[in-house]
């Protein structure tokens, strides 16, 4: 790819795609420009990856054929105001928060502007993400590959409705949060039978990435999956039955449920 793509911002996930972008020789590093406030992140990746850094977030936007804004939300339409009139005439938009809508960017930067918005997540930092993607009419389709190639430098993706993509915090962006419990959880069952916490979280670590990778490889149906490690009358089928009347599935959906609805509220604000 023989684009300039520039970040906005330069936290956990702005770093965690400029390491994909950079290992994966998607573009060399000089083709990649960051900035941040402070200089702490800056350093960081200025030495572990050798792209251009700078305090200004006018140059990135005079200098960036794609423009990845990760900034917080609440900060977003600050930038927008600060950056608008330096951007490039064909410049594609990428936004990474939730809440930020493409009618939002529309506005704000105008009816022409070419903008993809995006809802990746942390796994992103080992090169194991999930981002979900939609874009609005002004993109074409080879602008919409550019950006395909940058997130599937880090990870997967798929490309959603806009409609939908309220749904992804609940089932991508945030579940990282609950699978992190969970290890937590099956860590202290293990260190309340006996088993040291490195090993019991290690162990639980493992498994929870092997059943994934089962259901990302076989496509089969987790719940036949589940019914294969289930013997009749053995100790997986107990421990399934404790976590039903324990209402799990139910209070996992229901979690999802409030964090959809969360995202709902905030794209409304």
């Amino acid at each position: 790819m023989n684009k300039t793509i520039g970040f906005i911002g330069c936290g956990n996930m702005a770093q965690a795609m400029i390491s994909g972008i950079v290992k994966s020789n998607l573009v060399s590093s000089e083709k990649v420009i960051a900035s941040n406030p402070s200089n702490r992140s800056l350093s960081k990746v200025k030495e572990e990856l050798n792209i251009i850094v700078t305090n200004d977030n006018k140059e990135v936007a005079r200098l960036s054929d794609i423009v990845v804004l990760a900034v917080k939300p609440y900060k977003y339409f600050e930038v927008i105001d600060e950056i608008k009139t330096y951007l490039k005439k064909e410049v594609v938009i990428v936004t990474i928060a939730a809440g930020i809508t493409l009618e939002h960017m529309s506005n704000s930067i105008g009816s022409e502007a070419k903008v993809v918005r995006t809802m990746p997540n942390t796994p992103a930092l080992v090169g194991e993400g999930m981002s979900a993607l939609c874009a609005n009419k002004n993109i074409t389709k080879d602008e919409l590959e550019d950006v395909v190639k940058i997130f599937e430098s880090f990870g997967k993706i798929e490309i959603l409705e806009e409609k939908l993509i309220d749904v992804v915090p609940a089932v991508s962006g945030s579940s990282p949060a609950y699978v992190y419990m969970f290890i937590e959880a099956l860590g202290d069952g293990a260190v309340l039978q006996g088993m040291p916490r490195e090993k019991a979280y290690k162990m639980a670590a493992q498994a929870v990435l092997g059943a994934a990778k089962m259901v990302l490889e076989t496509g089969q149906h987790p719940g036949k999956l589940k019914d294969d490690v289930c013997s009749p009358g053995g100790t997986t089928i107990e421990a399934v039955y404790s976590l039903e009347k324990n209402n799990f599935r139910g209070s996992v959906i229901s979690a999802m449920e409030s964090c959809t609805q969360k995202a709902i509220k905030m794209g409304k604000k």
